[in-house]
């Protein structure tokens, strides 16, 4: 009986289940995706997925209307959420719970359901959908996750720091731009994050708000992945993103250690 309270109690126990976890629905699918990407359909070792990503202008011109469209929606998630987060982090505001559930309760309903009920708002407004309604949808659906990262990242700072700045004589405006928005960099650059890289790979959207007329690169990878002759293309188009996501996450990791190294 001992012996199993003492099991019960280590750490490693209670581990477990999340590396087995990790194993089956992150590690392997990696390494599937990793395999698919470098074979054929007869499972023999081949580059040739890869030169045809290379010379596929379709997949390109996609890959790069795909992150045109993540600037654009990320640009327009920052200059909407950047003010909101800041007043809700603001002393004075008295009602920071309340705008945070109004951004929350969306994220309570799935998203498909979301982007179903914004087509069907711009049909009954006469709305076109196209180009402009993907991008109100996306900014719909991906806003939350840029006005959290940094208002989490504004309500910590340390206000003693403006107040040092007023003392040394900056105005508003200048303790503004040379304080705050330097300190508020890293809360910046993890929404940015979790706005750009879904966006790129999203395609569910996109579908629904342009009547699939606009793909974009997972909608593409979507359209090899279920297709059987394709699937090993898809995957190096999916592994080609994951590339990407990971070199920005790494990059990312680096200034955020050079950004906290400064202010020490």
């Amino acid at each position: 009986m001992n012996k199993i309270l003492q099991i019960a109690s280590s750490r490693r126990t209670w581990a477990w289940p999340y590396v087995l976890f990790m194993l089956l629905f992150v590690i392997l699918p990696l390494i599937l995706v990793g395999v698919y990407a470098f074979t054929d359909i007869e499972g023999h070792f081949t580059l040739r997925n890869f030169a045809k990503f290379f010379s596929h202008s379709e997949a390109i011109q996609t890959f790069l209307y795909s992150v045109m469209i993540a600037v654009c929606n990320t640009a327009i998630c920052l200059l909407i959420g950047y003010p909101a987060a800041y007043i809700m982090a603001q002393e004075d505001f008295r009602t920071p719970k309340v705008m945070a559930m109004l951004f929350i309760l969306p994220m309570w309903i799935n998203f498909l359901l979301r982007t179903v009920a914004t087509v069907e708002l711009f049909n009954i407004f006469g709305l076109p959908l196209g180009e402009g309604a993907l991008l109100f949808g996306l900014c719909y659906d991906y806003l939350p996750f840029m006005i959290y990262p940094i208002y989490n990242t504004l309500q910590k700072m340390d206000n003693s720091l403006v107040e040092a700045a007023y003392d040394l004589g900056a105005n508003r405006w200048q303790s503004f731009w040379k304080v705050i928005v330097p300190l508020s960099m890293p809360g910046v650059y993890s929404g940015i994050v979790m706005v750009f890289m879904p966006t790129v790979s999203t395609f569910a959207i996109a579908e629904l708000l342009t009547h699939n007329n606009i793909k974009l690169f997972g909608s593409l990878i979507q359209d090899y992945i279920t297709t059987t002759d394709l699937l090993n293309y898809g995957a190096v188009l999916s592994l080609v993103l994951l590339i990407i996501i990971g070199l920005t996450s790494f990059f990312g990791d680096n200034n955020s250690e050079t950004e906290k190294g400064g202010m020490i």
